[in-house]
């Protein structure tokens, strides 16, 4: 057996390099071929059912503006009912011919059963499940003071994905519906002060590549990364080191710098788009793809420019990271942040 493995390691990686360079040019071909096909034949979601989570704000908020313009039918959910509504009501406006809200917290299994319960009392149907809901953490791992108190971020972000996407596989299946669940670039990218954020969204990713490979050909599964967009995550809105929801834009600033922030409605656009085009993936803003590569092929590059960059020197505040001061210094915020999310004031209030 060892003598196998040695022969392995010697025969594996020339193996694949020459394969590589033989087959990504018809591969890359096909693909493209794939993507015109897609664009030439978008599903159309008029009259379909659309179930999406964490639709109260942000992104998922835009989502439901999005296919309320392509004439879906909407079932919204999140925590906080007022909120719901008001984005209830400017779906109806939008042109959605039927939108109920939910207030559920998917992080309770029996809060998605009810969900998926009233979703099939009024629709009968469910043609695409949007795993959109998520929270997140600034502050690093070793100054957490109540570890179990972030559970909730996998509870959320990972088990209300799964509770919800086990549910309504056979609804999905008889109407060869669409999977879509987001992820963000920190599942590959070593981000300060998001480690359990980070390995929920990791988890997200490879749970539903595993997913569409047991689905497929019956249910589609796109996986969303976006990137900084306008949200109550980057307002600031996270867990401190209690596991207590508070605003921390000192933190936000420290992890975005000087990278732009995306409006939701530009990033919805986009998705939606992509979802109806059938993409696997949907990267927004489109240029984080580099990321990926970045990190596949200059690890240790990645991990130095977070270390230098994006965290303080030792003794010195949090606030005194390199990217928070060029931020401050330059003052970037007002050209590269959407208005909403500059100051603890803007965008929709609890």
């Amino acid at each position: 057996m060892n003598i196998l493995h040695t022969f392995l390691n010697l025969v594996a990686p020339p193996f694949t390099f020459i394969s590589l360079f033989l087959l990504l040019p018809p591969y890359q071909a096909f693909k493209s071929f794939l993507s015109l096909i897609g664009f030439l034949f978008t599903e159309n979601v008029d009259g379909k059912v659309v179930l999406i989570t964490g639709a109260s704000s942000g992104i998922g908020e835009h989502l439901a503006y999005e296919y309320a313009k392509r004439g879906a039918c909407l079932v919204l959910v999140a925590r906080r009912e007022n909120l719901l509504e008001e984005v209830a009501d400017i779906a109806r406006y939008y042109g959605s011919p039927d939108v109920i809200t939910i207030r559920a917290d998917v992080s309770k299994f029996e809060d998605c059963r009810r969900v998926m319960n009233e979703t099939m009392n009024r629709f009968g149907r469910l043609d695409h499940l949007v795993n959109n809901a998520a929270i997140t953490h600034l502050v690093m791992f070793e100054d957490i003071a109540d570890i179990a108190a972030f559970r909730q971020i996998m509870d959320i972000n990972y088990w209300g994905a799964v509770y919800l996407t086990h549910m309504a596989i056979p609804y999905l299946r008889y109407s060869r519906g669409k999977i879509v669940a987001l992820s963000a670039p920190p599942a590959w990218m070593p981000a300060p002060r998001m480690s359990i954020y980070n390995s929920s969204k990791a988890a997200i990713k490879t749970m539903f590549e595993t997913l569409r490979v047991e689905l497929a050909p019956e249910i589609g599964v796109t996986i969303v990364t976006p990137g900084f967009v306008e949200s109550e995550l980057t307002k600031g809105k996270a867990l401190n080191a209690q596991g207590k929801m508070e605003l921390r834009q000192d933190m936000r600033d420290a992890l975005i710098g000087l990278v732009p922030v995306e409006t939701a409605e530009a990033c919805a656009k986009a998705v939606v788009k992509g979802i109806c085009r059938g993409q696997r993936y949907v990267t927004e803003p489109s240029w984080y793809d580099v990321l990926y590569y970045w990190k596949a092929f200059c690890p240790e590059i990645v991990e130095w420019c977070y270390r230098i960059l994006a965290m303080p020197a030792a003794g010195a505040s949090e606030s005194d990271a390199l990217t928070k001061q060029a931020l401050d210094y330059t003052g970037a915020k007002y050209v590269m942040y959407p208005s909403s999310i500059r100051s603890a004031g803007g965008g929709k209030a609890d």
